[in-house]
């Protein structure tokens, strides 16, 4: 199984900064992209935010918090955010142009072994790893708004998914908190 150390998310709107959220709780070094200057600076104030109210609720210790926010960077370029990354999450709008764009670029900066994810709750994740050239390294991770509070995370196993990629996937969410369900992709659709 491959080891995940570190999370690019691309795109920083609601489930991005959340799934970003979740990643530096989990531990992960994350890189959160977005194209727009704006997008980023509003994760960064609503993840800031986000984990004073959990110290002020109990949630989390202001030390685990602190160690969090330590290990969130932002990036202004998918080239920039996912050229280091073991594991990119896109969380990019639900429409398969979108998609497609986004991992034909991931598969051209990423490393070889690099796991790419899509977060869909409606698309194949079979049609949209079709776009690489790692298809074994492609899977569907369905995070539920708001992420930060919601706990399950469904992983959505692709046609071509191989172990090693669900594996390390599952160990991600789980770090991350989340009650991991696996979903099975059937014929292109999940």
């Amino acid at each position: 199984m491959a080891e995940v150390r570190t999370i690019a998310v691309i795109g920083a709107g609601v489930m991005g900064r959340g799934i970003a959220h979740a990643a530096i709780l989990g531990g992960y070094r994350t890189i959160l992209e977005d194209l727009f200057p704006n997008a980023l600076r509003k994760a960064e104030t609503e993840i800031r935010a986000s984990l004073d109210q959990a110290v002020k609720l109990g949630q989390v210790n202001a030390s685990d918090a602190a160690a969090a926010l330590s290990r969130i960077e932002y990036a202004g370029s998918v080239d920039e955010a996912a050229r280091e990354a073991d594991l990119v999450i896109e969380a990019v709008p639900d429409e398969m142009e979108s998609k497609l764009e986004i991992f034909i670029m991931l598969d051209k900066f990423c490393r070889p072994a690099t796991i790419l994810a899509a977060n869909t709750c409606s698309l194949s994740v079979t049609e949209i790893a079709s776009a690489t050239y790692r298809a074994k390294q492609c899977v569907g991770m369905r995070f539920f708004n708001p992420v930060h509070t919601m706990k399950v995370l469904e992983i959505v196993r692709a046609l071509e998914t191989d172990d090693a990629t669900l594996a390390a996937v599952v160990e991600v969410g789980k770090r991350m908190g989340k009650d991991v369900v696996v979903i099975k992709e059937a014929g292109g659709v999940s």
